[in-house]
């Protein structure tokens, strides 16, 4: 890790900036010239890969780790550069079911935040029908007059949502449910009232939530608002999960006991976003969302997204020293 590359700079940050350059974004991104970028790295340091379809749609490479130690088996790299390690407490069963440590967020401050559950994502189109009508009259029962009704409903709970969070210093973003009004249609011209229109929500529902009691709330804003108001999803989790960060855990100890040896400041949270952890958690996978990227802004998707190379490196550092750490975790009892 102390060699230079040709121009002085840090091998590890050319590699790097060789993978930045592939286009991984949407709304058409190139996978494929990712995938082929972690193989051509595994096949230089003699490591044997496979791809393995984790979630719809996302493929990762896993890269075989030779050793002594039995219990590290594979190192996952997906195509956002995450680095999963998967550890086999039941290999026999399922590659999966072990342990993933993967997707977080910068810290600005001096801290590193460790993510062990997540909110689920629920993208709902509540759709009003009503009475068209000319547009220069006062037409009753209009599908506008309607959605208007659900969109102060919904609205109404982000703002005491919102409140909540900023009220308590305590809670973090995850912690509470977010919602965002992202799309609006119907009409076809100016003069005609529309018979149907639609808004699309983004809502992010914190995993204390009583889910079937939180969809219930739906129904009855749509009920409330009148005739003709229905909601669908487009995307829906129902399984949120939460992984334990206490001793109970041997993965949480051995994180944890080594971030302590490294004199890392934690600070455990609930993602407010998803990630493919949430699939993994769902099958009973323990997983931490940790990226040790600390004194850096928050700039996820944002236009000027960037990476100190100091903290790159030694966040590569604290890579490899989590990962001698957790592939000491000794054998389960009852595994094979």
């Amino acid at each position: 890790m102390t060699s230079k590359g040709p121009e002085g700079e840090h091998p590890s940050v050319t590699l790097f900036r060789k993978y930045l350059r592939i286009r991984t974004v949407q709304p058409k991104p190139d996978y494929g010239a990712a995938v082929a970028f972690l193989e051509e790295r595994a096949h230089q340091l003699g490591l044997s890969c496979q791809k393995v379809e984790v979630a719809p749609g996302n493929v990762v490479t896993v890269l075989t780790w030779p050793g002594s130690n039995p219990t590290l088996s594979s190192i996952l790299l997906n195509s956002h550069m995450d680095v999963v390690p998967v550890f086999k407490e039941h290999w026999s069963h399922d590659p999966f079911e072990a342990f993933k440590d993967s997707e977080g967020l910068a810290n600005p401050t001096d801290a590193f935040t460790v993510f062990y559950s997540e909110r689920s994502p629920w993208w709902v189109r509540v759709t009003s029908t009503g009475r068209p009508g000319h547009g220069s009259r006062f037409i009753e029962d209009t599908a506008a007059e309607k959605l208007h009704k659900v969109v102060t409903s919904i609205l109404t709970f982000r703002e005491k949502e919102r409140q909540r969070l900023q009220s308590n210093p305590h809670l973090k973003e995850g912690a509470v449910t977010s919602v965002n009004l992202t799309k609006l249609e119907g009409g076809v011209a100016y003069n005609v009232v529309p018979a149907t229109m639609s808004a699309s929500f983004d809502f992010r529902v914190a995993p204390d939530v009583d889910l079937k009691a939180f969809e219930e709330q739906l129904q009855g804003w749509c009920q409330a608002a009148g005739e003709g108001v229905t909601f669908e999803f487009a995307q829906k989790w129902t399984k949120p999960r939460v992984t334990p960060t206490d001793d109970s855990n041997p993965w949480w100890k051995a994180f944890s006991r080594a971030c302590k040896d490294m004199n890392l400041t934690l600070e455990p949270e609930i993602f407010p976003a998803a990630t493919d952890s949430r699939y993994l958690r769902a099958v009973g996978v323990p997983a931490l969302g940790f990226s040790p990227m600390n004194r850096t802004p928050v700039l996820l998707h944002d236009h000027d997204e960037r990476l100190h190379e100091a903290v790159f490196l030694r966040g590569v550092d604290i890579y490899t020293r989590l990962l001698s750490a957790l592939a000491s975790v000794p054998t389960l009892p009852g595994d094979s």
